[in-house]
């Protein structure tokens, strides 16, 4: 039982010096060793490592993505002195874990101070150049740009860090101005819309000249070769009545009285008042024999 007791002492001692000589780092962590308060390595790949016990310790720090919420709105002043409310939001990580170690001690808080600071410095630089209506709609997204590849810059070179992205959430005019820059604004837009109208109406008067202008032209030149043809028609008629005449000039007559009895007397209630002896009833006095 006294040997049992004994190896089992001597197993919990290994196993408690195994635990002290070695360490674990995981793909989402970078890990440091001490010797003594000094940096001794930094590990970035995970696996298993061994270390002194007693002698070297190990801190580890995060390498995935970190948001930077800075929620609390500040006022910044445009190039036209107006005060503008703003609060932004900032995602960053970690790559290079010595820098970050010896400049703000790994302190997360501490980094995310100095990023805060880094970024509103810059908002207030570039807020600076522009105006309302600039920062409001027409260059957020470039200011944004601006801050990310500055930021990044430093904080690269000052604590080891690398600013993925920096975003305005929100960009705002204090409530005693807000209703009258907006007021104006609309004013503007609405200035605008009024020109553009006028200017699609002038463009749709001409449209419509135009298209009159053409139809007449259209149907001017329609009504030429109608008559062209309707005399190119009558040419034709006249050529085969003239050619039919020549012919049989008392069929012609014939058949042209008949043409003419047919139109006259189209109606029973036509009436004609004409001397018996026209030639109208010509061709009548010869069917009922009388001359």
């Amino acid at each position: 039982m006294k040997k049992f007791g004994t190896v089992y002492i001597v197993a919990v001692v290994l196993l408690f010096l195994a635990t002290m000589m070695t360490f674990t780092v995981d793909e989402r962590q970078y890990a440091i060793v001490f010797r003594l308060g000094e940096i001794t390595s930094v590990k970035k790949e995970p696996g298993l490592y061994f270390k002194l016990p007693f002698v070297e310790n190990v801190k580890h720090y995060e390498k995935r993505i970190v948001t930077l919420d800075w929620n609390q709105a500040d006022r910044f002043i445009t190039r036209e002195k107006k005060n503008l409310i703003v609060d932004f939001f900032v995602k960053w990580k970690i790559i290079d874990p010595k820098k970050y170690q010896v400049s703000v001690a790994g302190n997360e808080l501490e980094a995310k101070r100095r990023i805060a600071q880094t970024v509103n410095d810059g908002l207030r630089s570039e807020f600076g150049k522009r105006t309302v209506n600039e920062v409001v709609s027409g260059e957020r997204g470039t200011i944004m740009q601006i801050l990310r590849k500055t930021a990044d810059q430093k904080m690269r070179r000052d604590i080891g860090a690398q600013i993925i992205d920096v975003r305005l959430r929100r960009v705002d005019l204090p409530e005693k101005v807000s209703d009258s820059v907006y007021g104006r604004m609309a004013t503007e837009r609405k200035s605008v819309a009024n020109q553009l109208r006028s200017e699609g109406a002038e463009a749709a008067e001409r449209i419509r000249a135009d298209a009159d202008k053409q139809r007449e032209v259209i149907l001017a030149e329609a009504y030429k070769d109608a008559q062209v043809l309707k005399g190119e028609g009558d040419g034709i008629a006249a050529e085969i009545y003239a050619n039919a005449y020549n012919k049989n000039p008392d069929f012609y007559a014939f058949y042209r009285s008949q043409e003419a009895y047919k139109k006259s007397f189209n109606n029973k209630s036509d009436i004609m008042v004409l001397d018996q002896g026209s030639d109208f009833f010509k061709y009548m006095r010869s069917l009922t024999g009388n001359q």
